[in-house]
C-alpha cells in the first residue's frame, strides 16, 4: 500500500484564493471508494494502491484546470514501503510512541 502526498496549485487564477479550485479536485477524490485520504492545509495525503492513486491524481489535476485555469502545478511525494504494511495512521502512531519515551 502506498501513501502519497499531492499538492495541486492552480496558477494565474486572477485571485489569491484557491479553495474553489482545490475543492473541485477534492470532489474527484471523494468519488473514489478504495482510497483513504486526509485533506491538510498544505496538500492531500492519499493511502491505497499506487496505480489507483496515480490515476485519481491525474483526474484531480485535470479538474483543477477547469473554469478558465490555464496552468496547474501538481507536486507528488510517494512513500511505497514494501517490507511491511504502512498506513497514514501507523506512521503517526510510530512517532507518537517515540515522543512518549
Amino acid at each position: 500500500m502506498a501513501i502519497v502526498k499531492v499538492s495541486i496549485i492552480p496558477v494565474g487564477t486572477g485571485s489569491p484564493s484557491l479553495s474553489g479550485h482545490i475543492a473541485r479536485a477534492v470532489k474527484v477524490l471523494r468519488q473514489e471508494k478504495n482510497l483513504k485520504y486526509e485533506l491538510t492545509s498544505m496538500g492531500t495525503i492519499i493511502e491505497g494502491d499506487l496505480d489507483n492513486i496515480l490515476s485519481v491524481i491525474k483526474k484531480m489535476h485535470r479538474a483543477a484546470l477547469a473554469e478558465g485555469v490555464v496552468r496547474v502545478v501538481t507536486t507528488i511525494e510517494i512513500d511505497d514501503r514494501q517490507d511491511k504494511p504502512s498506513t497514514m495512521s501507523s506512521k503517526v502512531e510510530s512517532v507518537m510512541k517515540r515522543l512518549q519515551s
